[in-house]
């Protein structure tokens, strides 16, 4: 094996791992969103979680992926840490599909038939089609198709580059010798966990060792425990993800880190209690790349068939380990490791979007309620929710924006988009809570107060403007298109009684019924509260806007406004609940 050898290697390994990344990102990219859905309707049976974790892995070609997947889903409270444990075992045998995949590049035959089902006789068309789709289609569905089909081939040349650059390796003897190092199940498993733990793939590491296979030199000895703690490191991904994350998502990726170092531990301890007793004839034989592909999948195989019936057990394990914390209930989501995961970083933006909107609807209801009764602690907690609200803002804000770098698709892109929308609605009602206080702290402070006619009406505004944000915030949080469609006609009756309600006040002072100085105070009341009603619609409209693709809110809104029909029944319905006494 001479320098141009070690080059076309390295080379080889270069596109290997270029084509394995290329073809995961742009499978979980098109298939992301759909499975983002599945798994978030996990039921309580893991069983059923185990299929669907094998399933999905086996999709994604990506134990790691999924994984990392499932310590969101946890983190977002989505998924409970018993149904995350069978996802997780399920994803270790998902992963072994790749294995199989890359050992069909050992078939050989004088058939056509069988030399077709080498990857390296259709790998070229794949790759014509893959360019075909990526470059003069314009469909991002279609690209990403493209992507999937070249990132096979780049990984399937990078694997015929590594197989014919390390045959000659075959004849070194140190090469020789350093696998039979190997054949130690401590120094192999070692070996196999720190490649995987620098790559942070076991497909790919085991990708790997089929190509070395090809010297003839790689034993079923070595191979066992270098399979095996390969699983070990894969689980370094996981555990990276949950940095930062709440208690539960830590939990479920010591559950994968447990599950893997457990099983590998007492599998390799059987594997070599037996050959030290039957001595198996296999131990010292050559090993090709379906005999590797065999033993990822038997290890994974009985691995789980002696760990399902102990779930429970890995999960007090796992809660036994990470400790019980307090955590933030939103800014904890949104972690930086899940940024090259957008269908999931996307996910955690909506479910801290969603805290922050509850927190900022809350705060504006108690506002209104200080206009009947004033509270001094209820103050305190307006604004320090107004604050919070704040920082919910420029974290998720900026979070966005750097997801937004991370070639989101074209769903994914929507998504963020109507994130950054409503963020900003979303915290301009938490700042008119606050406004709304200060009036009624002026009143409370002036002890003043309205007329009884004043009061009623603005409860009868308030009533209306407390209804057009729970209409917002419940389509915002359940993406409820239905109810988003109801917020437009009652924030045209918000208007209508805003106008209604000056108008009167104007009556009032013409009457001496009231003074100028409560005046002033009414018309921020009013402003205020209309105000609201008019990021509660800018929120619906994008929701609804959103479903069409696009993101011009305030058009589509008045062409909801003059498409009559619901539009008016809904405004007349309303007109009349919210109608004021004359």
């Amino acid at each position: 094996m001479d320098l141009f050898d070690v080059l076309k290697m390295l080379g080889g390994l270069a596109l290997f791992l270029f084509g394995m990344n290329l073809m995961g990102e742009a499978l979980e990219k098109k298939a992301g969103t759909r499975l983002r859905v599945i798994l978030g309707k996990m039921t309580s049976s893991t069983f059923k979680g185990l299929l669907l974790g094998l399933g999905v892995t086996a999709v994604i070609q990506s134990s790691s992926a999924t994984t990392v997947m499932v310590v969101g889903f946890v983190n977002s409270g989505l998924m409970t840490l018993r149904q995350a444990i069978g996802v997780i075992i399920g994803a270790n045998i998902g992963t072994t599909v790749t294995g199989w995949i890359i050992s069909l590049t050992g078939i050989r035959g004088e058939n056509v038939f069988i030399q077709l089902l080498n990857p390296n006789s259709f790998t070229p068309i794949l790759a014509a089609i893959g360019v075909f789709l990526y470059v003069f289609r314009k469909s991002p569905r279609q690209k990403d198709t493209g992507l999937i089909l070249l990132g096979f081939s780049v990984l399937m040349v990078g694997m015929d580059n590594m197989a014919n650059s390390v045959y000659g390796l075959r004849e070194v003897p140190a090469f020789q010798n350093l696998l039979l190092m190997f054949e130690n199940p401590f120094l192999g498993m070692i070996a196999g966990s720190i490649l995987t733990a620098i790559i942070q793939s076991s497909s790919a590491s085991v990708g790997i060792l089929q190509a070395l296979s090809v010297t003839g030199q790689v034993t079923f000895g070595s191979a066992v425990p270098l399979v095996m703690g390969m699983n070990i490191g894969t689980c370094v991904t996981a555990l990276i993800s949950s940095v930062g994350a709440n208690r539960d998502a830590k939990r479920a990726a010591v559950v994968h880190f447990y599950y893997n170092l457990i099983g590998t531990i007492v599998c390799l301890a059987a594997f070599s209690l037996a050959n030290a007793i039957v001595h198996f004839p296999f131990f010292s034989e050559a090993v090709n790349q379906a005999g590797i592909a065999m033993i990822n999948t038997v290890f994974n195989v009985v691995t789980t068939v002696l760990f399902l019936p102990f779930c429970g057990w890995l999960e007090r394990l796992a809660c036994w380990t990470v400790k019980d914390e307090k955590t933030d209930d939103a800014l904890h989501l949104l972690d930086e490791h899940l940024l090259s995961s957008p269908s999931i970083a996307i996910m955690q933006c909506q479910q801290a979007t969603a805290l922050m909107a509850k927190i900022s609807v809350a705060s504006l209801h108690r506002s209104m309620d200080m206009l009947k009764k004033y509270d001094a602690k209820t103050a305190v907690k307006i604004r320090e929710d107004e604050s919070l609200v704040d920082q919910y803002e420029d974290k998720i804000g900026s979070y966005l924006v750097k997801l937004s770098g991370h070639n989101p698709g074209e769903e994914e892109s929507i998504h963020v988009a109507k994130l950054l929308h409503t963020i900003g609605d979303f915290e301009r009602i938490s700042d008119h809570a606050t406004s709304i206080l200060l009036s009624a702290e002026e009143m409370h402070d002036k002890r003043a107060s309205f007329s009884q006619e004043a009061q009623k009406e603005l409860s009868v505004l308030m009533r209306a403007v407390k209804e057009v944000s729970e209409l917002a915030l419940k389509a915002f949080c359940e993406d409820d298109l239905k109810t988003a469609m109801l917020v437009e006609p009652l924030e045209e009756v918000v208007d209508s009684l805003r106008w209604q309600l000056r108008t009167r006040h104007i009556i009032r002072l013409q009457r001496n019924e009231c003074t100028i100085e409560h005046g002033f105070i009414l018309n921020d009341l009013l402003t205020n509260l209309e105000r609201v009603s008019d990021h509660c619609s800018n929120i619906a409209g994008c929701i609804l806007e959103m479903a069409h693709s696009k993101m011009e809110v305030h058009e589509y809104l008045n062409r909801v406004k003059t498409g009559g029909g619901e539009f008016n029944d809904k405004y007349e319905e309303y007109a009349k609940k919210y109608a004021l006494v004359e």
